[in-house]
């Protein structure tokens, strides 16, 4: 009997490493998941505001712009509030509360396209940076 029991003693001492190996790991990544969760949900959080608050920066320039041409009734201003109307339409079906929305980077590819295309027939640098913390002009 003696032996039998310096055999467990000594497997529980051989397997006590790999014990805690294992439930280490076991600990380390659970303790990962839930740290991965919280980072990711603060990095959803970032680039929800960011897109935010260039949509709605977007939107604002169009909207002014849209006042600013509605006194003019050329043909040339015409095609402009055109342009400036399909950019708003754009922006106001955008799904802004849709989180999973699988066509997102698709529609504010478009959305930024009509905005250079409105910047272009305005004849305004595109590169204004709207809506970022970095200053757009320099003086």
């Amino acid at each position: 009997m003696e032996a039998a029991a310096e055999l467990d003693a000594f497997d529980a001492i051989v397997m006590a490493e790999e014990r805690f190996h294992g439930e280490g790991y076991q600990e380390g990544y659970t303790e990962g998941a839930q740290s991965g969760v919280i980072e990711g949900r603060q990095y959803g959080i970032q680039q929800g505001v960011n897109i935010g608050l260039e949509i709605g920066s977007y939107l604002g320039f169009a909207m002014t712009w849209q006042k600013l041409l509605c006194k003019c009734t050329d043909e040339k201003h015409s095609k402009k509030m055109k342009i400036l109307e399909s950019l708003i339409k754009m922006i106001q079906e955008f799904p802004h509360e849709d989180p999973v929305y699988d066509k997102l980077q698709e529609d504010l590819e478009k959305i930024r396209g009509r905005f250079k295309q409105v910047c272009s027939l305005l004849h305004i640098p595109s590169d204004l940076r709207l809506g970022t913390e970095q200053p757009a002009l320099a003086f």
